[in-house]
């Protein structure tokens, strides 16, 4: 039996795998080894061999073992050997047609729309890197090292207790330290609370807003509850249709998609609800911090803490690609989300979570929402000021908040849009692929428009794009030739 060997290879960086094996001993199965790493192609031409001493050390054989074996294979042309430069695969020796085949042409990637107009994603281009890093140092200096060790399923205690204040004062948000979970995402945050195929703290049925994402209705689906539409109008959620569903999941600081806030009496009203038939409200606090024409939205949760799970993260505010997001738990729920979290694997990474702490702590992410604030607002202003010029008759709804606009279209005109729009590169979503397929009667006809996810180099050119697709006002008749 042949017998496998890795060279950890330190002067060149990087473990050398070889397989020392057939007659002949040790020097014979050497040379043959390295000859077939060059020849399959596993050392690259160029590629710089261990020194004699290293290699002979890792291997276990004699110095003169991996000498005897390097010249013999620099005779053969595999490896060249110049002094002061080490031993080298030779730039000619090239691997066999039968190796391990690269294609000589990447396949090429599915190509990108021309402008991204589509919901729910920030500016990426604008991620605060420079402050970003700055946290990340300073909370990888001064972290203990059992940062690095099994910590606390709840997550890091330091952005638990940073989370606490950052939320009562910027979302009026009551809660402790103790009730709150570190998770990824809304999404993780419904299969901790729904378990997976059923199980978790909370049972269904649960009432989710007539209009809202499908990939949140596909999550509870997919944990056994089923979904009661809530019907919308002026004024949020109808929450006086509430019967007897155990929860309700609302988006009431920015109605998503449709627009507007949970009207005040709507919201006294879904606590009463929740208190009298010991049910609870999922909050889910999508973009809670982006408020342009009027006060912020306080959040639902600090009506009642013990009737409202209040779910937000920085998939809006920083990037979806951090994948941290919070859950602020009544009482009862806490020790519940913990099991089913489970003491390893479910958690978000740790240095990002001590890094969104002293991000909060420090003040950066406030500047940060502050001027992406600022640039959203402009970029809504743009929207609505381009839709005044080229195409009065489109209303434009939604925009007090958030990261979207709706567009109402005329009637019937909702699909040849999107169809329009996709022709011209244009991705955006309608309003239909938003409703519940439960909902008795569609809303108007409309767009979905995200007017943050371009950069601000290809927002105009995304603008003038969209104009130019949008239905004609059909009272205006017929366009002069």
């Amino acid at each position: 039996m042949g017998e496998s060997w890795v060279s950890s290879a330190e002067r060149i960086g990087a473990d050398l795998l070889l397989e020392l094996s057939g007659p002949g001993g040790r020097r014979a199965a050497l040379t043959r080894a390295l000859r077939e790493a060059v020849r399959s192609g596993r050392l690259a031409p160029g590629a710089r061999l261990p020194p004699y001493r290293s290699l002979a050390a890792d291997l276990g054989v004699a110095r003169n073992t991996v000498a005897d074996a390097y010249a013999e294979l620099v005779a053969e042309g595999w490896l060249t050997a110049r002094q002061g430069s080490g031993t080298r695969v030779a730039e000619r020796a090239r691997p066999l047609r039968h190796a391990a085949r690269v294609p000589k042409k990447a396949p090429p990637r599915a190509r990108g729309p021309l402008h991204d107009l589509r919901q729910g994603t920030p500016d990426a281009s604008a991620f605060p890197r420079a402050a970003w890093l700055a946290s990340y140092r300073r909370a990888l200096q001064q972290a203990p090292s059992e940062v690095f060790g099994p910590g606390d399923p709840a997550g890091r205690r330091e952005l638990r207790e940073a989370l606490t204040d950052y939320l009562a004062r910027a979302r009026g948000v009551r809660t402790a330290p103790e009730r709150i979970v570190i998770c990824s995402g809304f999404a993780h945050a419904v299969r901790l609370l729904f378990g997976q195929g059923g199980g978790g703290v909370l049972r269904g049925p649960l009432a989710v807003e007539a209009y809202g994402l499908g990939h949140h209705r596909e999550l509870l689906a997919a944990a056994g509850v089923r979904t009661v539409p809530l019907a919308l109008d002026a004024d949020g959620a109808r929450v006086g249709l509430l019967e007897r569903e155990r929860g309700v999941l609302l988006t009431p600081a920015h109605q998503f998609p449709t627009g507007g806030p949970l009207h005040p009496s709507r919201r006294a009203a879904v606590i009463d609800w929740a208190r009298a038939r010991g049910a609870v409200v999922l909050e889910d606090d999508y973009d809670g911090e982006f408020r342009y024409d009027r006060k912020p939205v306080g959040a639902v949760q600090g009506l009642d803490p013990e009737c409202v799970i209040h779910i937000g993260s920085v998939s809006k505010s920083l990037s979806p690609a951090l994948r941290l997001g919070w859950m602020v738990l009544p009482e009862r729920y806490v020790e519940g989300v913990l099991a089913a979290k489970g003491d390893r694997e479910a958690w978000a990474s740790v240095p990002d979570q001590l890094s969104l702490a002293d991000f909060i702590v420090s003040g950066a992410y406030d500047r940060h929402v502050r001027r992406m604030r600022q640039r959203y607002r402009r970029r809504r202003d743009r929207l609505v000021g381009a839709l005044a010029e080229h195409a009065p008759h489109i209303e434009v709804t939604g925009v007090a908040a958030g990261l979207h606009a709706v567009l109402r279209l005329p009637p019937g005109t909702e699909r040849s849009a999107v169809k329009a729009a996709a022709w011209q590169g244009i991705a955006l979503d309608g309003l239909d692929a938003f409703r519940h397929p439960a909902t008795a009667t569609a809303a108007a006809d409309g767009l979905v428009v995200g007017y943050a996810t371009p950069s601000e180099h290809a927002y105009g050119a995304a603008l003038d794009a969209l104009c130019g697709v949008l239905p004609p006002d059909p009272e205006a008749g017929p366009a002069a030739e």
